[in-house]
């Protein structure tokens, strides 16, 4: 599986191009900050970009949907909780966990409501792209409109249950480092005692 971590926004955002490694389809995950440098590295790879995956509607997130759409006829996925929060059109709304096929690889799409109502985090062969809901050593902030503390810490315990080498691929580069695993999180996390996560070395 490919994976490129791009980080093109001011506020500190990832932006991933994940695809398949034996085809050329691709997705990108979160379009943050100037969409031509994220159209530009998906050229450059030879990928053809299939489908835009939002976590969650927040802008900072989304800002470049429009103009990747544009460019590629690339369909957008979001929640329907959150698709009613968007400013833009969504094509492939998901009602509860669901799947997605991107070449050779299945994306397993994960409700993790707290950050947002329909805030999703997307999982393929090993890896988990957190958004908002998820850091590196932290967790998403719930004092928006839409969020609630004791919801989110229900999401990221249901992240937990998944094997400890899961890779955490997180929304912003917050953290000490920009990826970590969910064994580095459950001892590591600032978090991991409040949400009834945390283990011993």
């Amino acid at each position: 599986m490919l994976i490129k971590q791009l980080k093109t926004s001011h506020l500190e955002n990832f932006t991933y191009i994940i695809g398949s490694s034996t085809r050329v389809v691709a997705a990108v995950i979160d379009p943050a900050g100037t969409p031509s440098a994220i159209l530009n590295e998906a050229r450059n790879a030879g990928l053809i970009v299939q489908y835009i995956l939002c976590t969650h509607h927040h802008y900072d997130h989304t800002e470049g949907v429009d103009a990747i759409k544009d460019a590629t006829g690339a369909k957008v996925l979001m929640h329907e909780k959150d698709a009613a929060l968007y400013h833009g059109d969504v094509d492939i709304i998901v009602h509860q966990d669901d799947t997605l096929q991107l070449g050779d690889v299945i994306v397993f799409i994960i409700h993790t409501p707290g950050h947002t109502p329909g805030g999703i985090c997307f999982l393929a062969e090993g890896n988990l792209f957190t958004g908002d809901t998820l850091f590196v050593g932290d967790s998403g902030r719930t004092d928006l409109p839409g969020g609630h503390r004791p919801t989110l810490g229900a999401s990221i315990r249901r992240l937990m249950e998944l094997p400890d080498d899961t890779v955490v691929w997180p929304g912003h580069d917050y953290g000490p480092m920009q990826k970590s695993t969910l064994q580095w999180e459950k001892r590591n996390n600032v978090n991991a005692r409040e949400y009834g996560f945390y283990v011993e070395e």
